[in-house]
């Protein structure tokens, strides 16, 4: 077991304790997503023998090589961009895909996926013209078309905002995805219990904000 790596996991754990608690939240509904993108199969490996099973890569086709290679029983999500070419792949790979930024991606992997595919809508809620992600007012017609697919499931909505070395100036961003998300309940008549929001430098905002998954790379696996 890698000693450095349980270090890191316990660190960001007590920070997701601790932010929970600030939150009046159960730990329990705020799930770590080790973000392994760039890492190896050793990395992973090392990784699941300090407990995680939950992993984030952005990029179909080195997960495409790398997942055959790790052990078997762990769950994977994409975090990244997915083009629409690329759907058939990520249908097979992934447990579950955090960045649907369209709705022709949608009906893409409705089309490609073998069972239920959980996915969370991408929606640029800064309005950044570098992210990709939905314009809000699209999200509620992509929630209402996906009602009617077969196997695609909108659990929630995801948001990558702008950076900034300070975590309070992302606050703003991960409470209009919240706000949206429970308009949109309300509008669409659809659970959407899932907000993929947060990563190392800001997951404690992110879980006041109401985060269910943070997507934690650097703080666990170091600097890429």
């Amino acid at each position: 077991m890698n000693e450095t790596f349980l270090h890191r996991l316990e660190t960001v754990e007590r920070r997701i304790v601790a932010a929970c608690k600030k939150a009046e939240r159960p730990r329990d509904s705020v799930r770590l997503l080790a973000v392994s993108k760039t890492k190896p199969p050793e990395a992973i490996r090392e990784a699941a023998a300090c407990g995680v099973r939950l992993f984030g890569e952005n990029r179909v086709q080195e997960a495409q090589s790398k997942i055959p290679m790790c052990p078997n029983g762990l769950e994977w999500h994409l975090i990244g961009h997915l083009q629409t070419n690329k759907a058939k792949i990520a249908a097979r790979y992934f447990q579950m895909i955090h960045s649907v930024d369209s709705l022709k991606l949608l009906q893409a992997l409705d089309g490609h996926a073998g069972t239920t595919l959980p996915v969370l809508l991408q929606v640029n809620v800064s309005g950044e013209s570098a992210k990709f992600g939905m314009n809000p007012d699209e999200v509620a017609g992509v929630i209402d078309a996906a009602n009617q697919m077969q196997k695609c499931e909108v659990h929630g909505l995801m948001t990558i905002p702008p950076f900034s070395p300070d975590p309070e100036k992302t606050r703003v961003h991960f409470s209009a995805l919240r706000q949206l998300r429970d308009r949109l309940q309300d509008e669409t008549g659809t659970p959407l219990p899932e907000l993929s929001m947060g990563m190392s430098h800001d997951l404690e905002v992110a879980i006041r904000e109401g985060s269910t998954w943070v997507r934690i790379g650097a703080d666990l696996f170091g600097a890429r």
